[in-house]
């Protein structure tokens, strides 16, 4: 029963936001105690408790990108214009122009972009965040960060991660810029 109603969410889902949940559906259908361990990691990835909306999706993006080349990532750009980010914002996250950023924005996409690069000034970034927003703010980016992250590594080892393409802010296609070497 439980099952048959994930299977529903799922397909839901898949059709709300264009994405193929393919990975989550095999890992359902031959390991339900599995899927159901996973599943909670989908509320886990909305914990937010005091930072901006647009400051968490620029770190879940962030994340996105740095295990995906496409689906999972636009798929975290689309619930970010759902939740109100402003167009503009998520075009400069996906760009890494900072200069465009709005300041909780940069702020948040640098702490990410650090601890992704495991930079040397990654520290100086958790303190930036941590005196703004607290530690529960550090907390707030650490999840949407590595929520980010989880869901392509995971459609990646179950070799379901095969398809690239660019990402699209409302239609417009943005130039993707990975981070310099």
């Amino acid at each position: 029963m439980r099952s048959f109603f994930a299977r529903r969410i799922l397909h839901r889902f898949s059709q709300r936001y264009g994405y193929n949940t393919g990975y989550l559906e095999m890992m359902l259908r031959e390991s339900p105690a599995a899927f159901f361990k996973f599943a909670p990691l989908m509320k886990a990835s909305r914990h937010r408790e005091v930072i901006p909306i647009e400051a968490s999706l620029a770190a879940g993006i962030t994340g996105a990108k740095a295990e995906d080349c496409g689906p999972c990532a636009q798929l975290v750009v689309d619930m970010a214009l759902e939740a109100g980010v402003p167009k503009d914002q998520i075009e400069a996250v996906v760009r890494r122009d900072v200069h465009a950023m709005t300041d909780d924005v940069v702020l948040a996409f640098r702490f990410a972009d650090a601890v992704v690069r495991r930079s040397v000034d990654e520290d100086e970034h958790r303190e930036a965040i941590r005196t703004r927003w607290g530690q529960k703010g550090v907390i707030d980016l650490s999840f949407a960060l590595q929520m980010g992250r989880m869901f392509p590594m995971m459609k990646a080892a179950l070799g379901y991660a095969k398809e690239c393409r660019r990402i699209s802010v409302d239609g417009k296609e943005i130039d993707v810029v990975k981070q310099a070497a």
